[in-house]
């Protein structure tokens, strides 16, 4: 059974309920994930206590906006667009990730989920299958390099890629030429104080390879079809990581129903858990499975 079949055995009341997006749920997920950046921030700030062992856990925190300008692109976190517009923009700034570029990059991988001719997250590297591709892969240094070279082509009207039309040019174009001139601002702060360094750039460096750990994955050893039950990994973990990574470990449920809001991906995944073909239990688990078919 496909994902359109399964989710079309759903009760039409209960789909609808599911479909149905709010303001609270996101509001109150933002303001955990954000006051968390903002506590472990100023304990590092402060260079309070045993500040330098929160520099990774604020990485980790930062890095993991990622999967809420993700969430952003498809309009789910909030029921108000134009704040799911700012939040997605927002995140893009700290994460050195444009957003109105990534909302094309993005769904143009929806569209072609594990096409190896199509998926743009395919053609920009694959996954990897060898020591060196892994390595060079979780320790983040394809993001670092060619992201900045994204934001310029972005910035003197360069993007090129199938996925974007013509007509979006000029406002991915305003959109990076902003990201870069705060990027300067921010930059020249450094002048007078290292603050921006230890709470933003240093953890957002150590916070990636645990990003990477967990979008590989997502599509990783999954089946180049079209179904999404077969083509992505719903990955089971705890409650801490489906925090931080608003429950986007449901990743196969999130395929197969985009337009479901995060926080209704739990009551998606009861009525496609038997239906789904590729899972793990826990990312421990996939990470260990990873290495030892590069082993072999």
């Amino acid at each position: 059974m496909d994902h359109k079949a399964a989710l079309a055995r759903i009760p039409a009341d209960v789909t609808s309920a599911l479909n149905e997006r709010e303001n609270r749920a996101g509001l109150i997920h933002l303001a955990g994930h954000v006051g968390l950046i903002c506590l472990v921030g100023l304990w590092i700030g402060l260079k309070a206590p045993l500040w330098p062992l929160l520099l990774p856990v604020q990485g980790i925190l930062l890095v993991f906006l990622f999967t809420l300008e993700h969430e952003a692109t498809h309009q789910t976190p909030f029921a108000n667009a134009t704040f799911n517009d700012w939040v997605g923009r927002a995140c893009g700034l700290v994460l050195l990730l444009p957003f109105e570029w990534f909302r094309y990059f993005h769904l143009a991988h929806h569209r072609h989920t594990n096409d190896p001719e199509k998926d743009p997250e395919l053609l920009s590297g694959g996954k990897p299958e060898t020591w060196g591709a892994y390595l060079i892969n979780v320790s983040g240094y394809t993001y670092w390099t060619k992201l900045p070279l994204q934001l310029l082509a972005n910035a003197t009207g360069n993007a090129d890629a199938p996925y974007i039309p013509d007509r979006a040019k000029p406002r991915l174009q305003r959109e990076a030429l902003v990201m870069l001139g705060l990027y300067l601002l921010a930059a020249i702060s450094l002048f007078w104080t290292p603050l921006l360094f230890w709470v933003w750039l240093l953890p957002m460096l150590l916070g990636q390879p645990f990003l990477r750990f967990y979008l590989l994955a997502e599509h990783s050893r999954c089946a180049f079809v079209a179904n999404m039950l077969e083509n992505t990994r719903t990955t089971y973990t705890n409650r801490v990581i489906r925090f931080i990574a608003w429950n986007m470990p449901y990743h196969a449920e999130h395929h197969a129903a985009p337009q479901v809001p995060f926080h209704k991906l739990p009551a998606l995944n009861a009525h496609l858990r038997d239906q789904l073909a590729v899972t793990s239990k826990g990312y421990a688990s996939f990470t260990r499975d990873s290495i030892g078919r590069l082993n072999r």
